[in-house]
């Protein structure tokens, strides 16, 4: 689960580097809460639960390990493409914004949980 986790959060973090290399080619910032975004909760939280997860080999044995990585990989790239949709005007879509962002911070309770329960 560790390694897997550190693995997706390079991929963000290629997704985040492309777009901040994207914006500064462009001259253009609009998307700067999405490049954050990825690269906080893509990029940053997922590498440090991925070396928790590695570190801590029975909390990435469980349940809740297996539920966070899921909310969190299903509810990031929900929030991201509906957050850059949004910025860019298309404000019909901040709903799924909100259903993203709940579902990712659904996931990181479920790891706090996790680790507060199994990393001893």
């Amino acid at each position: 689960m560790g390694v897997r986790l550190i693995k997706v959060s390079a991929v963000y973090f290629a997704i985040g580097a492309l777009l901040g290399f994207y914006m500064s080619i462009a001259h253009t910032y609009t998307l700067t809460p999405v490049h954050v975004h990825i690269n906080l909760l893509g990029w940053t939280a997922l590498t440090l639960a991925g070396i928790i997860y590695h570190v801590f080999p029975q909390a990435a044995a469980t349940k809740a390990a297996k539920i966070h990585f899921w909310l969190h990989n299903i509810g990031l790239p929900i929030m991201m493409i509906a957050l850059a949709f949004v910025v860019l005007g298309y404000e019909q879509l901040v709903a799924f914004t909100a259903i993203g962002g709940t579902i990712t911070v659904i996931a990181v309770l479920f790891f706090v949980y996790n680790v507060l329960k199994n990393v001893k």
